[in-house]
């Protein structure tokens, strides 16, 4: 995704969804000692570091103030070497884009062996019911593939691929070192709990359901804390929260989908500063009055 398409796509999307507090993403800053993200518009990318070792978690836009926002963190982004992509849409790759800034360039990208259809043009990817097509993304970063279920390391840090078709064909959500599962765009977390992504920009929402349902079952299964970092709407680590309505769908232009703490514009940056980068952690998500 060029440049100038992630400033189109950032006024369309604005002009779109402006009032109906439908994204929420976290502002730069750390979850915990091991994952920091940062804040571009309405989307989150995440860092994974233990034992000296980072790895990115989604590339986000093509955006001019992503070294700058990594500097509030000091993270230098010439100490990536690994980034694992959820799905391919522009708000995920565009740092990894041909004409980006380049500031990955050495680094391997990570990414599902259907998803990386896209990527080869076999297929395009289409959104608003399959109305309208996505730039397509270039890149020359050195790929490789993985497959559902697939589990692999990056120094000592575990990850575990788990296949979530739905919002893209190919969307992979990651496990690491068994408590971070970062999911990108499957989990939409409104006031009241989780929800499947939004409706508009899925490829089969049908499919996306029956995902997440694979997915609570796997997640619950380890019986353990597991924290599920969304790439839009924040973080938490209460899974009845995370699930609450799994196999219901966000429509975004249905009031009753509206997260009145949600901001009016999430395009709008105004509190993603390097004051409140180095504050404090991120507050997590959860049921009013949980822990």
């Amino acid at each position: 995704m060029a440049r100038k398409d992630s400033e189109h796509q950032k006024k369309s999307m604005s002009a779109l969804f402006r009032g109906r507090a439908i994204f929420k993403p976290l502002n730069t800053g750390w979850i915990d000692g091991h994952v920091a993200c940062v804040r571009e518009w309405i989307a989150n990318i995440f860092f994974y570091t233990r034992n000296g070792t980072t790895v990115m978690i989604d590339a986000g836009y093509n955006y001019e103030r992503l070294r700058e926002k990594m500097g509030w963190l000091d993270i230098d982004p010439a100490s990536i070497r690994d980034i694992l992509i959820t799905h391919q849409d522009t708000d995920h790759v565009g740092a990894l884009e041909t004409d980006s800034e380049l500031l990955f360039k050495n680094a391997t990208v990570y990414i599902g062996e259907i998803e990386n259809r896209y990527l080869t043009g076999e297929k395009r990817r289409k959104v608003f019911h399959g109305l309208y097509k996505l730039p397509m993304v270039k890149t020359d970063n050195k790929k490789m593939l993985l497959k559902d279920g697939q589990i692999f390391f990056i120094g000592e840090i575990k990850i575990e691929c788990i296949l979530v078709p739905g919002h893209t064909w190919g969307h992979m959500v990651y496990l690491i070192d068994d408590t971070y599962l970062f999911t990108g765009d499957t989990i939409w977390f409104g006031a009241d709990g989780g929800y499947s992504f939004i409706s508009t920009l899925a490829e089969d929402n049908r499919l996306a359901v029956q995902s997440l349902k694979k997915l609570e079952e796997n997640i619950r299964a380890r019986n353990r804390r597991i924290a599920v970092v969304t790439g839009h709407t924040g973080w938490t680590d209460d899974l009845d929260f995370a699930f609450a309505h799994r196999a219901e769908i966000c429509k975004p232009f249905t009031r009753h989908y509206s997260d009145p703490e949600a901001p009016y514009d999430g395009y709008v940056e105004d509190e993603d500063t390097e004051e409140n980068a180095r504050s404090g952690l991120l507050k997590k998500r959860g049921r009013r009055g949980s822990p």
